[in-house]
Formats: structure tokens, C-alpha cells, sequence
């Protein structure tokens, strides 16, 4: 079967389930997008990465990447190969310069890894035409349309209280704000204050 190449186009607070995320991945060459709800951990495992954030101790997933490669082992990419009942399938094909072995382990985890090693993600056309999104216009209203659907979710109602108390602080506020958080390991918070620390650079 021909693989289809996937990058991570956002995470966002899950419209179906409250304390969840969707993490939202995009056909590489087109306009189909796969919503794939994930824990929060794991959500914070892969914001953490994207955003290049250093955590004060190692989580989970950075303790299996050192390990990995204390022994030489290197992700060449995930797969994301069937779906069953809502629930997506992924195996990680890995090689230790000899040969090539691969496992399976749930989305989410294996998702966070390969953001680690640079891997690429890929599917299969079954599954993209399944549970994929065509999307016609951007992905900001894609993503704006999932958020909203969380408005009377108290976790995103918080997220969005302590998103407009950011936006009132200085730049060396957040920055303290920032380390702060990181010492906390307050991670969710850290990416928001991250977003607003972006949001200021660009405009």
C-alpha cells in the first residue's frame, strides 16, 4: 500500500471530550486533515517538543530517547496503519544499524517519539479517506472551529483566562512567567505563555 506523508498541523482542546486534545494531522501534499484525540500528557509530551521547550527533568519520552540512543537505536518513522472502532493503530519502525525491527504502541506515544527523532509520520489512503477533513479554506479556521466547540469546557475557559492575562504582561514578565512555569513543570501554561511570546514576534 502507498504511504501518505503527515506533519503535525496543531493541538487543540478536544471537541468531544473534556480533558482530551486533538491532534490534528495534515496530508502533506494535500487538504485532508486527521483529528486524532490524545491524552493530555501525551499532548504535552508533543507541545513540549514542537515548541523546543526544556523541562527540569526528563519525561517519559525523552528518557526512551536517550535510551535509544545510548544504544545506538534511531526511529526512520512511524506509521499510522489501521482504525478500528474510533481507534487509530500506529508502529514505530526503528533500526539499530543492522536491522530493522518494528512495534506498536498507541498514536499518541509514537507520535511524541517521532517529533523526537525527526521521524516522519505516515497513513495509509483507507484511513484519510475514512477519518480525514477535507478542509476548503485554512487551517486557522479549522483549528479556531475545533477551539470553539470547547467553549463551555472549563479547561478551555481557563486557557483562555490565562491567555488574556498574558497578553498584559511585559516581555520580561512572560520571560520570568516562562522560567517559572518550566521550573514547575507546568508545561500547559509554558506553551501558552509560549504562544503569546510568538504571537508578539510576528505581529
Amino acid at each position: 500500500m502507498k504511504k501518505i506523508k503527515l506533519d503535525i498541523v496543531g493541538l487543540s482542546y478536544s471537541q468531544t471530550q473534556s480533558g482530551a486534545y486533538a491532534l490534528v494531522l495534515g496530508e502533506v501534499s494535500g487538504r485532508r486533515r486527521l483529528p486524532i484525540i490524545i491524552g493530555g500528557f501525551e499532548a504535552q509530551a508533543i507541545a513540549i517538543e514542537i515548541e523546543k521547550m526544556t523541562p527540569s527533568r526528563p519525561l517519559t519520552h525523552d528518557l526512551f530517547k536517550t535510551f535509544a540512543e545510548t544504544y545506538h537505536i534511531r526511529i526512520d518513522e512511524v506509521i499510522i496503519y489501521n482504525l478500528v472502532d474510533g481507534i487509530f493503530y500506529a508502529k514505530i519502525l526503528f533500526n539499530d544499524g543492522h536491522k530493522q525491527t518494528e512495534i506498536d504502541a498507541r498514536t499518541s506515544d509514537a507520535i511524541a517519539l517521532a517529533v523526537r527523532f525527526k521521524a516522519p509520520v505516515y497513513t495509509y489512503e483507507f484511513i484519510l479517506a475514512s477519518a480525514g477533513i477535507v478542509i476548503e479554506g485554512n487551517d486557522f479556521v479549522f483549528l479556531e472551529n475545533i477551539e470553539s466547540t470547547g467553549a463551555n469546557d472549563p479547561e478551555a475557559m481557563s486557557s483562555k483566562e490565562s491567555a488574556s492575562s498574558f497578553a498584559s504582561m511585559t516581555d520580561e514578565q512572560l520571560q520570568e512567567t516562562l522560567s517559572k512555569a518550566l521550573a514547575e513543570e507546568m508545561y500547559e501554561k509554558a506553551a501558552r505563555i509560549r504562544d503569546e511570546i510568538t504571537r508578539r514576534k510576528s505581529s
